[in-house]
């Protein structure tokens, strides 16, 4: 009999990625930029992009999104392309998301879902992957929705009202809500004995240095060049999701112990809100916070404002820590651009360095920027009089504030711990500060 192989790897799929641009939407990058990204999030799934479409949208269709007419015309596109999935860049109501797979004979998968699908495969750690479990089930539990519409015509029983198909919704409802119960305490023993191991990093003198920054940005390329961690690292979004400490010495030896973070994106759905907070308290708790941004994007900035929004959703201010941007992948800038950067770095607020994690460049500096912050000298006392709120904030910025008390005249006295190259700054960028004895 002749023997037949049985291939084990997964079928590619191919897909069709939409982005809606919908009227008013405020967003500090283009559409075809925020295209881009749905995209290489696909890629992120192994999904075959076969086409990716920007579609204009004047107002939200209650029960399909866009309009009758365009829900025709993609219908027809993915059928000429023999997709499997449609990728929308976009939150779906569950009663949108099972229109579409009916009108389009595909698979429809949303931003939020694509998300959780990605970290749902990246997840290594245990607590990583309960993490994902609690927000795919969050996600989940609002899916329930009409799931069960099958049924609703065996109705039964006393009431008008019920039937099975209202009691298998509700059946699902508290099984889910069980597990949501379950995980939570699974996650809550395992946060305890992360706050013991790091309560005991806190006792030792090390201080912590946390890397943040967009996905793909380049955080754990560098954290790779500066700790020789081999982490993984690749030209994907989400690459690593589990957090990873290292320990760093820094010039002259002094360690450090550095974390390396999940990535940020833009329009984080709610459901891993949660996630990230757990996954950030090494942020929370860090002395200094490296700010990693693809200094070689074109939405650099608007990256940055994302990430400082979603660490703002998680109740860590950026302007009242000690951050240093780390401007990385100079190594793709034509010199032109180099040039203007060079200057942009002198005037960076907060302070930046221009690295480059691939080619090593702007590390050595980096690091003595790091030790700068963490060898500081003893603290000073400074008055701010009232209006004077820009020499606050940027002593929160770039010192460490011991102490703080507000006059009722509305002048402000701080104790500040600042490093010799901060204390220099203070008396060129704020030559009338009042420096108490």
């Amino acid at each position: 009999m002749t023997g037949h192989s049985v291939s084990r790897e997964a079928p590619i799929q191919g897909a069709v990625v939409i982005h809606p641009e919908r009227d008013g939407r405020v967003s500090g990058r283009s559409p075809e930029a925020r295209l881009e990204e749905a995209e290489g999030l696909a890629r992120a799934l192994d999904l075959e992009i076969r086409d990716s479409l920007l579609v204009h949208l004047r107002k939200r269709t209650p029960a399909t999104l866009f309009g009758s007419g365009k829900v025709e015309e993609i219908a027809a596109l993915c059928e000429s392309l023999d997709a499997d999935v449609a990728v929308i860049d976009d939150s779906l109501t569950p009663v949108q998301q099972r229109n579409l797979e009916k009108a389009w004979k595909v698979k429809v998968i949303d931003r939020t879902g694509l998300i959780l699908e990605i970290f749902a495969r990246r997840a290594r750690t245990r607590e990583g992957r309960l993490q994902v479990e609690l927000a795919r089930l969050s996600y989940e539990r609002s899916r329930l929705v009409r799931t069960w519409t099958h049924l609703e015509r065996q109705r039964g029983g006393f009431g008008v009202m019920g039937g099975p198909g209202e009691t298998q919704i509700e059946t699902d409802r508290r099984l889910i809500a069980d597990k949501i119960g379950k995980l939570k305490r699974e996650l809550g023993e395992v946060r305890r004995t992360r706050n013991l191991q790091r309560a005991a990093r806190q006792r030792a003198p090390a201080p912590s240095v946390a890397l943040v920054g967009y996905t793909n940005a380049g955080k754990s390329t560098l954290f790779n060049r500066l700790t020789d961690a081999g982490v993984v690292a690749k030209d994907m979004l989400f690459a690593t999701l589990d957090p990873t400490l290292r320990t760093l010495p820094l010039p002259g030896g002094r360690p450090v112990v550095l974390s390396d973070t999940v990535g940020f994106i833009s329009d984080l759905p709610h459901e891993l809100v949660e996630a990230f907070r757990a996954t950030l308290e090494e942020v929370s708790e860090a002395d200094i916070i490296l700010h990693v941004r693809d200094i070689s994007s074109p939405d650099s900035n608007a990256e940055a404002a994302d990430v400082r929004e979603v660490l703002g959703r998680l109740d860590v201010e950026m302007d009242a820590r000690r951050v240093i941007e780390v401007w990385n992948k100079a190594d793709r800038l034509d010199p032109e651009d180099r040039e203007e950067l060079a200057a942009d770095v002198l005037r960076a607020r907060p302070p930046a360095v221009l690295v480059s994690s691939l080619s090593g460049e702007g590390c050595e500096a980096l690091l003595g920027r790091i030790a700068g912050l963490i060898d500081e000298a003893p603290p000073m006392a400074v008055r701010a009089e009232a209006g004077q709120g820009d020499l606050v904030a940027w002593l929160y910025r770039h010192g460490r504030v011991i102490a703080r008390r507000d006059q009722d005249d509305g002048a402000v006295n701080l104790e500040v711990s600042l490093s010799d190259q901060a204390q220099g700054q203070l008396e060129t960028l704020f030559p009338g500060a009042a420096v108490l004895a």
